[in-house]
C-alpha cells in the first residue's frame, strides 16, 4: 500500500470587516491538513472532498450587512454636573432618593442642587409624572438655557450601598435607550446615592456594560439600519484615575465577546452553517494571532481520531461538520494553569428522526443551539483582546447539524465515542450530549486540568430554573465555588443542581454501555451524568445547562449569555 504524505497548510485569515460579511464565499479555514497518496488521481479527489466541505451559505440568497458594533468612549470624571455640557445628564435615583422635606423640596444633595438650578422643574415633574425611583422606571425631560439639553432620571428602586451588578447593567441599558430616544452623542452618567468606596470599580464596569449592550442592536439582516448617535459617555462621581480607565477599558473589551455572541446566535442556520462557524472562530484566531492559534479538524480527520458520537449526529446533513479548536496562550508562554471550554455547536436541530413537532417544540428557534458554542468564541474573543497571564485555555467546539436524510442516524443505533464506549440512541433529539462527549474526551486530552462545558441542553433544565437561570453541575466544590465567584461578578444567574448517582440506572442500555435518554424525570440531571462519562476522573469538571438564559424571548434575541462569566472566570484561574 502506497505511504501517504502529510502537508500542513495554515492560512492567514484578513480581519473582517464585520460579522459574516463574507459569509457566502469560500471557506478560509485557518489551519488543515491535506493528505497526498502518491497517485494523483486520489489526491485530486481527496482535494475535491475538502473544498467540498466550504460552509453552503446560499440558502435563500440571504447575506448579512456589514454593520460596524457600537464604538463608544468612556471617561470617568470628578467634576461638578451642574458644570457638565453635552447632550443628556443621566442620573440614576433609588426610591429613597426621592424622599423630600416639609417643604416638598429634595432632601438628596445631588437632586436638590438641579433642581434648584431648574428653578423646581424637575421636583414638579417627577410629581406630575409619578417617578418614584422604582427600579424600571424612567423619565426625560428637555431643558432650555443649560449646559446639557436633557436630564434623564433612571430609578434603581431599594437603596443599598453594595447594589449587585445587575442593577447597575441596568441603568446603563436605560440610559442606552434614553440616549437612542434623544439621539443624544454625549451622555453623563452620576448616581444620586453614595455607594461605599470597594463597590466603585465593579460599578462603573456594570454601567460601562449596560450602555454598550444597550446600544448594539443587530441589525444585519434587515433592509434599513438604524444608526447610532452616542459617541461619548462620562461616568461622574465614581472617582477616576488609570485603575478605573482600565476598568471601562476591561468592560468594552468583555461587551465585545457579548456581542459576537449574541451575532453568533442570531444568525440563521443558512447562513451560519458549520463550516461558517468555523470560519468565524478562525477569524478570531487570525486577529489575535500574537497568542491565539486555530486547528479545525474536517470529518476524515475526526474519524481518524474515531468520533464516532459526534459523526453520528452530523450524518445526515448536507453541511459537512467541522470540529473547531482554539488555543490561547499567554505572552510570554508562561503557563502555570491549563483550562478548556467546551461549548455545544448545533447549528440547526431538527431533533433527527425524533422530529421536534408540536406546540412549544421551538424548532424555528433552533438556530440558537449553538448557543454554548457562541459563549466559548464570544469568551475567546475578550480574551484575545485582555491576554491574562499564566493561563493557556483550550476552546472547543464539535460543530453540525442534526437534519433528516437516508444517511441519518436512527433511533435503535449504536455510536461508539473516541474513548470506546458505546452509545445506543433511543432519541436522536438528545443529539447535543453525542457530540460533547468526543469534545469533552479531546478537551481532556490537551492535558488540562478544569474544563467547563456550556450547552443549550435540555427542557428540562428550563422547567427547573426558568428562562433566566442556568443550572451547574459539578462534583467538584471549588470549581462550583469558582464559577459562583465570576458569577456574582458579573450578574449572571446560575444555580447548581445535584449529581445524583443514582438516576444512572436509567441510562443503562441491554446492548450497549449506555442509552443517550433516561426517563422523564430528571432529564437534565441524567444529561449531566451521561457526560461526566466522558470526562477524565484527574480533570476538574463542570457542566453549564443554558437553554433558558440563552434566548430573550421579548426581544427576539440571543442574550450572549455566559461570555462574561467565562471571562471573569478565566481571570480568576490566571495569575
Amino acid at each position: 500500500m502506497a505511504r501517504a504524505l502529510v502537508i500542513s497548510t495554515c492560512v492567514r485569515i484578513p480581519r473582517p470587516s464585520s460579522l459574516f460579511a463574507k459569509a457566502l464565499a469560500p471557506s478560509a479555514i485557518s489551519c488543515f491538513s491535506l493528505r497526498f497518496s502518491r497517485t494523483p488521481p486520489r489526491s485530486l479527489v481527496h482535494l475535491r472532498a475538502i473544498m467540498a466541505s466550504a460552509p453552503r451559505a446560499t440558502l435563500g440568497l440571504t447575506k448579512a450587512i456589514t454593520v460596524e458594533s457600537p464604538q463608544i468612549a468612556f471617561s470617568a470624571k470628578e467634576i461638578d454636573i451642574i458644570e457638565w455640557k453635552g447632550d443628556m445628564l443621566a442620573v440614576a435615583v433609588s426610591e429613597k432618593d426621592m424622599s423630600r422635606d416639609s417643604n416638598s423640596k429634595f432632601e438628596n444633595s445631588i437632586l436638590k442642587r438641579l433642581d434648584e438650578k431648574l428653578g423646581g422643574l424637575l421636583a414638579e415633574a417627577t410629581a406630575e409624572e409619578d417617578f418614584t425611583g422604582k427600579a424600571g422606571q424612567s423619565t426625560v425631560l428637555r431643558l432650555p438655557g443649560l449646559g446639557f439639553r436633557r436630564i434623564g432620571l433612571t430609578g434603581i428602586g431599594q437603596y443599598s450601598p453594595v447594589s449587585t451588578a445587575s442593577t447597575y447593567r441596568g441603568v446603563g441599558e436605560a440610559v442606552a435607550a434614553a440616549a437612542k430616544a434623544a439621539q443624544a452623542s454625549s451622555v453623563a452618567v452620576v448616581l444620586a446615592s453614595e455607594i461605599s468606596e470597594e463597590c466603585k470599580l465593579k460599578v462603573a464596569s456594570a454601567i460601562a456594560s449596560g450602555t454598550v449592550l444597550g446600544v448594539h442592536e443587530d441589525n444585519r439582516f434587515k433592509s434599513e439600519q438604524k444608526k447610532t448617535h452616542l459617541k461619548t459617555v462620562d461616568v461622574v462621581g465614581l472617582g477616576s484615575g488609570v485603575e478605573l480607565d482600565k476598568k471601562l477599558q476591561y468592560a468594552s473589551d468583555v461587551c465585545s465577546g457579548v456581542i459576537f455572541g449574541k451575532e453568533l446566535v442570531n444568525a440563521p442556520a443558512n447562513v451560519l452553517t458549520p463550516g461558517v462557524l468555523a470560519e468565524e472562530a478562525s477569524k478570531v484566531a487570525s486577529l489575535y494571532s500574537d497568542v491565539f492559534t486555530a486547528k479545525i479538524l474536517d470529518e476524515e480527520q475526526c474519524k481518524e481520531l474515531k468520533m464516532g458520537s459526534y459523526l453520528g449526529v452530523a450524518a445526515a446533513s448536507a453541511n459537512p461538520p467541522h470540529f473547531i479548536h482554539l488555543c490561547y496562550k499567554p505572552p510570554g508562554g508562561d503557563v502555570k494553569t491549563k483550562l478548556a471550554i467546551v461549548g455545544k455547536g448545533l447549528t440547526f436541530d431538527s431533533g433527527g428522526y425524533n422530529i421536534k413537532t408540536g406546540p412549544g417544540c421551538s424548532i424555528e428557534l433552533m438556530k440558537f443551539d449553538m448557543g454554548g458554542s457562541a459563549a466559548v468564541f464570544g469568551a475567546a474573543k475578550a480574551i484575545g483582546q485582555i491576554k491574562p497571564p499564566g493561563v493557556e485555555v483550550h476552546f472547543i467546539v464539535a460543530a453540525c447539524e442534526n437534519m433528516i436524510s437516508g444517511t441519518g442516524m436512527r433511533p435503535g443505533d449504536i455510536v461508539t465515542a473516541s474513548n470506546g464506549k458505546t452509545i445506543e440512541v433511543n432519541n436522536t433529539d438528545a443529539e447535543g450530549r453525542l457530540t460533547l462527549a468526543d469534545a469533552l474526551i479531546y478537551a481532556c486530552n490537551q492535558g488540562v486540568e478544569k474544563v467547563i462545558d456550556l450547552a443549550t441542553l435540555t427542557g428540562a433544565c428550563v422547567v427547573a430554573l426558568g428562562s433566566s437561570i442556568a443550572g451547574t453541575f459539578t462534583p467538584n466544590d471549588e470549581l462550583a465555588k469558582e464559577v459562583a465567584e465570576a458569577s456574582e461578578i458579573t450578574g449572571e444567574k446560575f444555580w447548581r443542581m445535584p449529581l445524583e448517582e443514582s438516576y444512572w440506572e436509567s441510562m443503562k442500555s441491554g446492548v450497549a454501555d449506555m442509552v443517550n435518554t433516561g426517563g422523564r424525570q430528571g432529564g437534565a440531571i441524567t444529561a449531566a451524568l451521561f457526560l461526566k462519562q466522558f470526562v477524565d476522573e484527574k480533570v476538574q469538571w463542570m457542566h453549564i445547562d443554558m437553554a433558558g438564559p440563552v434566548w430573550n424571548e421579548k426581544k427576539k434575541t440571543g442574550t450572549g449569555f455566559g461570555v462574561s462569566t467565562l471571562v471573569e472566570w478565566v481571570l480568576k484561574n490566571s495569575s
